[in-house]
């Protein structure tokens, strides 16, 4: 593994399914080359640090938007709120710290257009 997580390299087919915070299968995601330790690897190799400000949420999820009416086709649509999990979701780490994205900031001038705002007649 180099650090990467190329679409072709897919680091999580390997894993069983379980419950990780009960240890009745005898796997332990703390484990050498569990897949905590591999996280691990991947903050080390991003040099991210002990105070940075890291959150996990998960991609490729969809929720329903719409209200459905009484005795609706289960089959065929959500209740409002749901949550479907695609077969393709994801899990991101974002380092909050490292972030380049700015808020905007209000002009420290006059506005004054070049072309000013002209209401038609």
């Amino acid at each position: 593994m180099h650090g990467s997580l190329d679409p072709e390299e897919k680091v999580m087919n390997d894993i069983p399914k379980h419950d990780w915070t009960k240890n009745t299968d005898q796997f332990f995601a703390w484990e050498d080359n569990g897949i905590m330790d591999r996280i691990q690897d991947f903050i080390e190799t991003l040099d991210w640090e002990k105070g940075d400000d890291i959150v996990v949420e998960m991609g490729g999820t969809q929720v329903s938007g719409i209200d459905q009416p009484e005795g609706y086709n289960k089959k065929w649509a959500s209740p409002l709120g749901h949550r479907k999990y695609n077969k393709d979701c994801f899990i991101v780490l974002k380092n909050r710290s490292r972030s380049p994205v700015e808020s905007s900031k209000p002009m420290e001038r006059e506005f004054k257009p070049q072309h000013p705002f002209e209401e038609k007649k």
